[in-house]
């Protein structure tokens, strides 16, 4: 330490440094500024900042926490303690803190925003929209506000209000890759895939390192049915994260499709290895290793999809598969059961346990089912089909003529050649 000194100085070395991205060295200089005034509350919120910087949440947290000791009414250690609290988690507490910096200064945008994401972390996002509403009043231009709002009214469904958002955003800051991947992300629920296509491309032009980029450009790749391209972006997104475990079960479906079970399996199998309790891995995996025929490995995969999900609809019913193609018939009723409990509006669910109720006997009760299937997805042709084989063994033979009838015609639609073949073939039988 210089002799002469003033805490200050130390104050004014820590700023210098913070603008210049020296972290580390600030939080050298502001403790020397402490250490000469234990009572240097701005010293305090700046050490807060820079340690926050580094990654350090907690350290920041007990900072910003020391400077509201010394000044209770310091609204921005308020909302720094809130940002660091919402780091480490506690959005409930982070709330409280932005809170407390809007009751000292009404008009602090910041703190909206703030407020907004945290309200939006607690599944609050109408909360989160008035906040970044709030915000904009104050500040018309903060592309931030924009961005959260428009990240809000997706999650409630509102893809068109996101997309203005976003729009907003991006006329404000054009450079911002996250924004262009938010309206990406709107783009395509709205149905505007090229689009989509574009401003993941775009954010990856502006940062070529952005793993979810690649990510979500994969996903629409494959559900475009370019499954090689989609392959080559997840494989790019895992260079750049190689614990995104959304690519390795994204890359993983994509496999399967083309037909590579065996790097289909390796993918479920990393995504397992980094995170044991990943219900959606178990999912994949069991399904991979039912349409391989592995009903029994299928089985214990789905048993662990629920175990860590016991509201996993999917994983019950494909239980329910599995277990009736290995002859438990009762264990797959209880499955589809469940399954429909937890999604009543499950088509799929319903025309399983049609099946698997005809082929014990009990046709009455699997035309409801069929039925049930009919009225929730009127496409379903294997709903169809099952009717008309129910129907004929019951001597209704208009009504399963009528209904391998319109099964044809879907699978036909669908290409699908194999059940195509089948429903013209129990057409044919009962002419």
């Amino acid at each position: 330490m210089v002799a002469g000194t003033k805490a200050e100085d130390f104050f004014m070395q820590g700023n210098d440094k913070y603008k210049k991205g020296d972290y580390q060295g600030a939080v050298e200089a502001y403790t020397q500024a402490i250490v000469l005034n234990p009572n240097y509350v701005e010293a305090y919120n700046s050490r807060g900042n820079s340690r926050r910087a580094l990654g350090d949440s907690q350290g920041a947290f007990v900072d910003y926490d020391r400077a509201l000791r010394i000044n209770p009414n310091f609204a921005m250690a308020y909302y720094n303690r809130g940002n660091a609290r919402f780091n480490l988690g506690d959005k409930q507490g982070a709330v409280a803190d932005y809170d407390q910096a809007l009751r000292i200064n009404p008009n602090f945008a910041l703190a909206y925003n703030g407020r907004g994401n945290a309200r939006r972390g607690l599944g609050d996002n109408q909360g989160a929209i008035a906040d970044y509403d709030r915000a904009l009043r104050i500040y018309p231009n903060d592309a931030y506000a924009y961005v959260g709002r428009g990240s809000a009214r997706s999650q409630l469904g509102d893809n068109q209000g996101a997309l203005a958002d976003y729009n907003e955003a991006l006329r404000i800051d054009p450079n911002d890759a996250d924004v262009y991947v938010g309206r990406g992300n709107a783009r395509s629920a709205l149905g505007d895939k090229q689009g989509a296509l574009a401003d993941y491309t775009e954010a990856l032009r502006i940062n070529p390192k952005y793993a979810s980029a690649y990510n979500n450009r994969g996903m629409l790749r494959s559900e475009l049915g370019d499954n090689k391209g989609a392959i080559a972006d997840f494989d790019a997104a895992l260079q750049n994260n190689p614990n995104l475990l959304q690519a390795y079960e994204n890359r993983g479906l994509a496999r399967l499709t083309l037909g590579d079970k065996e790097g289909a399996l390796a993918d479920f199998n990393q995504v397992l290895r980094i995170n044991p309790n990943d219900a959606l891995a178990y999912y994949q995996r069991g399904n991979l290793r039912y349409v391989s025929g592995d009903n029994q490995g299928a089985l214990a995969d789905y048993n662990e999809a629920v175990r860590i999900n016991p509201n996993f609809a999917a994983a019950y019913g494909n239980r329910g598969n599995a277990r009736d193609d290995l002859g438990d018939s009762k264990g797959a009723i209880a499955d589809y059961d469940r399954a429909l409990q937890i999604n009543p509006k499950y088509a799929l669910a319903y025309l399983n346990r049609g099946v698997t109720r005809s082929r014990l006997g009990d046709k009455q009760s699997a035309l409801a089912d069929f039925n049930t299937a009919l009225q929730i997805d009127p496409n379903l042709a294997g709903a169809y089909l099952s009717r008309g084989i129910t129907r004929a063994e019951l001597g209704e033979k208009p009504g399963a003529m009528q209904d391998f009838q319109k099964a044809a015609d879907l699978f036909q639609k669908q290409g699908d050649q194999n059940n195509y073949q089948k429903a013209v073939n129990n057409l044919r039988k009962i002419q």
